[in-house]
């Protein structure tokens, strides 16, 4: 594993050691390497943004209890990412 080193505002590096503290994450790396994972899943996936899910999320909460059991979307959210790996989508 490599190292990185990087100088931050001190507003900065107080907000990281708060999220560790507060036990979001364990470390300042850890905290620095899920955003570069988010960052690099923003990315990689551009056609949903942030507001997007934040929307789609409410959208849910509105709609209440499904129909479908835990089982059912599992299969359902497999069956969409094995979809989005071959090239197709729903």
């Amino acid at each position: 594993m490599a190292s990185v080193t990087l100088s931050v505002p001190d507003a900065m590096k107080e907000w990281i050691d708060r999220q560790v503290i507060e036990g979001d994450y364990a470390s300042t790396g850890d905290y620095l390497r899920d955003l570069v994972r988010r960052d690099r899943e923003r990315r990689t996936h551009p056609d949903l943004s942030l507001d997007d899910l934040r929307r789609m999320v409410e959208e849910a909460r509105a709609g209440g209890p499904g129909e479908l059991s835990p089982d059912d979307i599992k299969a359902e959210a497999r069956r969409r990412a094995a979809a989005t790996r071959s090239g197709t989508r729903d």
